[in-house]
């Protein structure tokens, strides 16, 4: 009996290591779960340099603007009447649509303008033009 209350009264010298392993093996749970969303394929459209950018704080939806002139939101291309279509029918979904558009450095200014009128066109109150960082 003596011999059983000593080992209950002696200190712990170990460590347990249980909780780390449950901590890391949830943050590797997440992070593998959420790589996908963070990993963005996305069209190749030479967006041109800006020395100040900031990072986007909400999410939006990506219109891509490419050197032949061709529109793409997200992955899929449209026409011109067919991305009013398509933003109209979003917004109907999502009163509070961000749209940033990715165009490239290649294409004149004036058919960038003609781009951002056919979105406002559509009734999109939040657009945002999309640059890299230096």
């Amino acid at each position: 009996m003596a011999s059983s209350d000593s080992n209950q009264n002696g200190m712990i010298t170990s460590i347990n290591v249980t909780p780390l392993v449950d901590v890391v093996l949830v943050l590797l749970i997440i992070f593998m779960a959420t790589a996908p969303l963070i990993h963005r394929r996305s069209l190749n459209v030479n967006v041109p340099k800006a020395a100040h950018s900031e990072k986007k704080a909400t999410a939006t939806l990506q219109l891509f603007f490419t050197l032949e002139k061709e529109i793409y939101l997200e992955k899929e291309k449209f026409s011109p009447e067919s991305v009013v279509i398509e933003l109209q029918n979003r917004l109907r979904l999502n009163p509070a649509l961000h749209v940033s558009v990715a165009a490239d450095k290649g294409i004149p200014y004036g058919d960038v303008v003609g781009l951002l009128d056919v979105v406002r066109s559509a009734g999109v109150k939040k657009v945002a033009l999309e640059v890299k960082s230096k």
